[in-house]
């Protein structure tokens, strides 16, 4: 991956797709080194772990706190899902995360007007990443989509505590206690658990109005050009669900990231 600079004043949503970066989803297959969430090795370091991680230090990163959006006619984002086997599911050492290596075939799309992209992966981060006016959600779960010409978005659903989400438990009940075993090539491995189904439509609320901005993924190798749509209605997850994530991972997020000019728009 290759980081992009690119001015982010006053843009508009058509041309925040356009100067997205062509990038494939984040991929922990490119994590050779290793970085953590605290310590000698957390955040305030990562650019200098590796030379691949350099655009941790840029200046559009991600997350970031949203407390003055700029309202504005924003597309509308809509979203198709179905259920499917439960398969890349693995624990990767910072998030149980779930991946689509099929992409194409699953029927799991979004689109922002009409543009359209698909789920690669979904991942989840206690507290929120995002905040709102400083604020953290109990959870988040992030969900990567890719258009055809290898565009990327993440959507962030916040998760309070609340009631039991099915989709989440599905993957609760089956999620790696341990970190799953690395690859050559510094991918972790991935489980399929027969006659499991899961919809992530399960983590999508049923209003999608949402915040908006140009970051990064929120980890190393932290590459920019990545646009976030932020969904204003939260899911819930129930406080137990929270309890068994925690035992994993308390606290695997990296903190809000300067805006550095950059604005966020929120749909009206």
């Amino acid at each position: 991956m290759q980081e992009m600079n690119m001015r982010t004043d006053g843009f508009t949503v058509t041309s925040l797709l356009i100067v997205a970066m062509l990038l494939p989803a984040a991929s922990d297959a490119q994590w050779k080194t290793r970085w953590e969430y605290a310590g000698p090795k957390g955040p305030d370091h990562w650019s200098e772990l590796d030379p691949a991680y350099a655009a941790c230090n840029g200046k559009q990163q991600s997350p970031v706190d949203i407390e003055n959006p700029q309202k504005a006619d924003l597309p509308a984002l809509r979203f198709e899902s179905h259920s499917g086997p439960l398969k890349g599911l693995t624990n990767n050492g910072y998030t149980i995360r779930v991946n689509y290596h099929d992409a194409p075939g699953s029927g799991n799309f979004m689109w922002v007007g009409d543009e359209r992209y698909q789920l690669v992966q979904f991942h989840f981060h206690r507290p929120s990443e995002e905040t709102l006016h400083g604020k953290a959600s109990a959870m988040v779960a992030h969900l990567m989509y890719r258009s055809s010409d290898g565009k990327v978005l993440g959507v962030a659903v916040l998760l309070n505590a609340g009631k039991r989400n099915a989709t989440v438990q599905a993957i609760w009940d089956h999620m790696p206690m341990t970190e799953s075993k690395v690859r050559a090539d510094f991918s972790h491995e991935e489980e399929e658990i027969p006659g499991v189904m899961i919809d992530p439509g399960g983590l999508l609320p049923k209003s999608f109005g949402y915040y908006t901005y140009m970051g990064s993924v929120t980890a190393p190798p932290c590459t920019e050009g990545v646009a976030w749509y932020i969904l204003k209605t939260p899911m819930q997850v129930s406080p137990a669900q929270i309890k068994a994530f925690a035992k994993l991972y308390p606290r695997d997020v990296r903190a809000a990231q300067p805006l550095n000019g950059r604005i966020v728009q929120e749909s009206r």
